[in-house]
């Protein structure tokens, strides 16, 4: 089975089970990963789901649609390899990736 590592802003990580098809959100949520807090429950609505992945990750799962860039602007850590853990939608091919946490969510 596939693995997923959480990171958060300590340096604390938390190693999971790729649950195919669940959002990052999801994965974290069920894993009880502390720092996603999901306030909108995954509806792309709030951006307290935002997280950090390397530049391989944005490059292989895409951009961000439009809906998620624009609250990916009212987040005040957005950087380029930020996304909304709630729009990213897990799969196999993600087995190694690391997710990296912001400080503060919104």
């Amino acid at each position: 089975m596939g693995k997923i590592t959480f990171v958060e802003h300590d340096g604390s990580q938390h190693i999971v089970d790729i649950e195919e098809g669940k959002s990052l959100m999801q994965t974290a949520i069920d894993n009880s990963v502390p720092g996603i807090d999901a306030d909108c429950g995954g509806s792309c609505a709030c951006g307290t789901c935002h997280v950090f992945l390397t530049p391989r990750w944005i490059t292989s799962i895409g951009a961000a649609s439009e809906e998620e860039a624009l609250m990916l602007d009212m987040t005040p850590e957005k950087s380029d390899v930020s996304r909304l853990s709630c729009q990213v939608q897990t799969s196999m091919a993600m087995d190694g990736m690391v997710v990296r946490l912001p400080e503060f969510q919104m």
